[in-house]
């Protein structure tokens, strides 16, 4: 047990951080990073669903199923979906691998009050779960679930490492996490239309919708500033995650990143 103990805060103390742990929805502020997307993600929840369908053309309900499809294989029985937001990638983890249980987590009251909403429209009370809880200190047990998701979440942890580590620590050995993100695409012409679509385009459409501007340009920063695809796989690896991979959709708008315990 000292061993254990000894181990984990050794990864602890070596943890790194990363310029997009930086990278907050509204600069002015003086309130940490986790408390500023909190409160953004309250702000903004009544159109949330609506803008990722919208903003997307639709194509994000794709890759939701894309990543699901990455636990398949492991038949999961009991899940755990962090970031939940409104709980869309955890209905639509049910419906496609019928585990016995899943548990979502946010720290958005905001949105889970509008995915609880959801879940009991489609009578699955008894199938999903949705409560506040924090990322970076998950308040399961070591060795509690088969699998762990996360939709576009990892960006907005305060410590990527820190929220990685928990998520290692509640994954039982041979449990798989699958984490969904957005990336920049490297085709240069792609890559231009895409750069230009999240500065500018994406701002307005955020403002005029939701009202909130600093939410969707958040969005792009973030983006841009994630230690995507090689970089982020090694990071899985040096938090001892292994048989590590991502997959990258959409012409690289889009990655699907997997690690085992």
């Amino acid at each position: 047990m000292q061993d254990k103990l000894f181990h984990q805060k050794t990864i602890f103390d070596k943890m790194n951080t990363y310029s997009h742990d930086t990278v907050v929805p509204f600069g002015q502020s003086d309130e940490s990073k986790k408390k500023q997307v909190e409160k953004m993600f309250d702000t903004i929840a009544f159109r949330y669903d609506f803008l990722n369908r919208f903003l997307s053309a639709g194509i994000d309900v794709s890759w939701r199923k894309k990543a699901i499809k990455q636990l398949q294989s492991l038949h999961p029985e009991n899940i755990l979906d962090v970031a939940t937001g409104t709980g869309d990638f955890a209905i639509t983890c049910y419906k496609i691998l019928k585990p016995k249980k899943i548990t979502g987590i946010d720290i958005s009251e905001g949105m889970l009050d509008i995915g609880r909403k959801k879940i009991k429209n489609l009578a699955l009370e008894n199938k999903i779960q949705l409560l506040n809880g924090d990322s970076e200190a998950i308040f399961f047990d070591d060795n509690t679930f088969d699998a762990v998701t996360v939709a576009f979440g990892v960006r907005n942890f305060e410590n990527l490492e820190k929220g990685l580590s928990e998520i290692y620590r509640v994954l039982k050995p041979g449990g798989r996490l699958v984490a969904l993100e957005f990336s920049k695409p490297s085709l240069p012409v792609v890559k231009n239309i895409y750069n230009f679509y999240m500065k500018f385009v994406t701002p307005k459409i955020g403002k005029l919708i939701s009202k909130n501007k600093d939410a969707y340009q958040y969005l792009n920063n973030s983006v841009q500033q994630f230690p995507e695809k090689k970089t982020f796989i090694q990071i899985l690896n040096r938090l001892q995650y292994r048989h590590s991979f991502y997959k990258t959709l959409s012409l690289g708008i889009c990655t699907i990143y997997c690690g085992e315990k």
